[in-house]
């Protein structure tokens, strides 16, 4: 990957979103950032990311039932999707997974290996 892939962060909470956008475009990732399912649906219909990053807890549709709709899409389904959540409770990463996650990554994010910890979800190029 040439570092400049685009990232979706789906995020509700403002400073989560800049913060992890900030480290990800320091790191050479193109960003695009939505605050809720609707929003995200909405750039999805225009641009199709490398992947998602998914707040599980966003209000409206939550970020799981999000995650499944856009697995059962043929236009979605192949971009990787990884929870980005606070959630630690025990079953809460398989519940992410179950739901069409290809990976779970806690908050709060930790600046220094967030990008690498992207990266390495980043499918295979071609």
């Amino acid at each position: 990957m040439n570092g400049r892939a685009l990232i979706l962060i789906v995020e509700d909470n403002e400073a989560n979103r800049l913060l992890a956008s900030a480290v990800l475009e320091r790191d050479g990732f193109s960003v695009e950032m939505a605050g809720n399912s609707q929003e995200a649906l909405e750039i999805l219909a225009a641009r199709e990311p490398d992947l998602i990053l998914m707040d599980v807890q966003l209000p409206g549709v939550d970020g799981l039932s999000l995650t499944r709709r856009l697995k059962q899409d043929e236009k979605t389904a192949a971009i990787p999707v990884i929870a980005l959540t606070a959630l630690a409770m025990l079953g809460d990463k398989e519940r992410t997974l179950e739901a069409g996650c290809s990976g779970y990554i806690s908050k709060p994010i930790n600046t220094r290996t967030f990008a690498n910890e992207v990266r390495q979800f980043l499918p295979t190029p071609r």
